[in-house]
């Protein structure tokens, strides 16, 4: 008797074009991952510049997109070099004869459940961005009240000028900060025999809040001491004005971590005005 003799099934061109159009089907998975993965990563850092150029102070980090971008180009990192690992071992079968007509879908399953994953944790997160930002919005909305172009915010205070500006005395002297000055403007207009709504400027300050901000900018001198102007309008409502932080910022170039040196103006004018 003749012992059966196994022979190889000789693989065509076409499966060898098969595998290529596979491998490259592969990279372009893995670059698309890559690439949509530096986008995300770089998120966070748009929505920080897109705060710097609305001159808004910030309110929440966006650090996790990073952590998104990064987990996706390490997938299509991991991906392309699956791909390659793969390639090599069906030529190989391919040559062997060794190959089957069909291959598990493992990998693809698991990229698309990944990716499902994936979006849905940005989705969840890009969410909550966005709500945060509406949050953010409505509160600087409705702190700057009247705040215009140039630079000078308007809340409506809850007491008559005299009240007002007691009270602004009263937390500066309780946070240890020197008033320079109360101008009566309307009292001398009075002087003058001119008549004019109840109108007065504080102007208060600290050295060493001021100090840093003049050896980083000394422009911002033209500025400093702060102000805050308590005025009535002709139907009686009081208001309380003073230049908003950020503005003061922009014009002067004022270093971020200095910012906190102007930003209590904002503070002493929502607690005197509620």
């Amino acid at each position: 008797m003749e012992a059966p003799t196994e022979t190889a099934q000789k693989a065509a061109l076409s499966d060898y074009l098969a595998a290529e159009r596979t491998l490259l089907a592969w990279i372009r998975t893995g670059l698309a991952l890559m690439g949509f993965g530096f986008v995300v990563a770089r998120f966070g850092l748009f929505l920080q510049e897109f705060q710097v150029v609305e001159h808004a102070p910030a309110m929440q980090s966006y650090g996790l997109s990073l952590w998104f971008g990064t987990a996706l180009i390490a997938v299509g990192v991991v991906v392309n070099i699956f791909s390659a690992i793969q390639h090599s071992r069906l030529v190989r079968e391919l040559r062997l004869g060794q190959h089957t007509l069909s291959r598990p879908a493992t990998p693809g399953v698991l990229i698309a459940l990944f990716l499902a994953l994936v979006g849905l944790a940005m989705a969840i997160y890009l969410i909550s961005v966005r709500s945060s930002a509406n949050s953010n919005s409505q509160n600087k909305e409705t702190s700057m009240a009247s705040s215009t172009d140039n630079g000078i915010i308007t809340k409506p205070s809850n007491h008559s000028v005299d009240e007002t500006v007691d009270k602004l005395k009263i937390l500066l002297q309780s946070k240890g900060v020197n008033i320079f000055a109360l101008i009566d403007h309307s009292g001398e207009a009075q002087k003058a025999g001119l008549k004019m709504p109840n109108t007065k400027l504080l102007v208060f300050g600290s050295p060493k809040a001021g100090t840093p901000l003049m050896l980083a900018s000394p422009s911002i001198a033209i500025d400093l001491p702060l102000k805050i102007l308590v005025a009535e309008d002709d139907k009686g409502k009081v208001s309380v004005s003073y230049n908003s932080p950020a503005y003061l910022q922009q014009r002067h170039g004022l270093p971020q971590d200095l910012l906190q040196n102007i930003a209590v103006v904002e503070i002493l004018a929502a607690k005197a005005a509620e």
